[in-house]
């Protein structure tokens, strides 16, 4: 089956977060859209979709009458849906591990093929099949409040640009979620929950590591341009 062509706005937008992550754009930079479109080569239209996304995701913020600009920090957004996720997510372990306990194999299907994914190096199944896993657990949950709020977080964008960001082994990405399927496997609802928290809770060490290095960076920049220049 042929795999559905990714939107120009998904290229934009990963562009712009890697250029971020770069330092082409720092905190409070502004971005313009005419310009983006130019570089990538497209009209303004995916270029705002993908702003409009990335504002959504933590990266930029977006001013009335003013333009859109890069957030400072960008990673506290991340982080903010992170901790949200981690307390939807260990909500939904709770309700779903007794539902679900007796018959794991759609779970374990989806581990199995982001195993599969991490062995071609397919970025792409890997985050689609990540997605589908954490929500198999929350329609596991049967609560449907809990599923609209969880789907309003666009999981897979967010997933998809903690891959660009943290650039993580595909395989660890598989194996991370196992201990899930194995707690919810046994009935333990208790370790349902700590494990699916876990599971966020390591993307938001990663993320807080990331952000210290940056940090780090930018101190050592601005020594390098406060130095004295040595007299000949």
């Amino acid at each position: 089956m042929k795999r559905p062509r990714r939107a120009l706005r998904h290229d934009v937008r990963d562009g712009l977060v890697q250029s971020i992550l770069d330092g082409e754009y720092g905190p409070g930079d502004r971005l313009v859209e005419m310009h983006i479109a130019r570089a990538y080569g497209t009209s303004q239209g995916p270029v705002r979709e993908a702003l409009r996304e990335l504002e959504m995701l933590g990266f930029v913020r977006s001013e009335p009458h003013r333009g859109t600009y890069v957030r400072d920090p960008w990673q506290r957004g991340m982080l903010e849906l992170y901790e949200v996720r981690a307390a939807l997510e260990e909500f939904a372990a709770r309700m779903a591990t007794p539902r679900m306990c007796d018959d794991v194999s759609e779970l374990q299907a989806e581990v199995d093929a982001m195993a599969e994914a991490a062995v071609r190096s397919d970025v792409h199944a890997a985050v689609e099949h990540s997605e589908r896993f954490h929500r198999a657990i929350v329609e596991g949950s049967g609560n449907q409040l809990l599923y609209t709020m969880w789907s309003s977080l666009s999981i897979t964008d967010h997933t998809a640009l903690t891959m660009v960001t943290l650039d993580l082994d595909l395989a660890t990405l598989a194996e991370s979620h196992q201990p899930i399927v194995d707690a919810i496997a046994a009935g333990d609802v208790e370790l349902a929950c700590r494990v699916s928290r876990e599971h966020q809770d390591w993307f938001v060490e990663m993320l807080e590591a990331t952000a210290g290095r940056g940090e780090e960076a930018v101190a050592v920049a601005d020594d390098e341009v406060a130095a004295p220049v040595p007299s000949a």
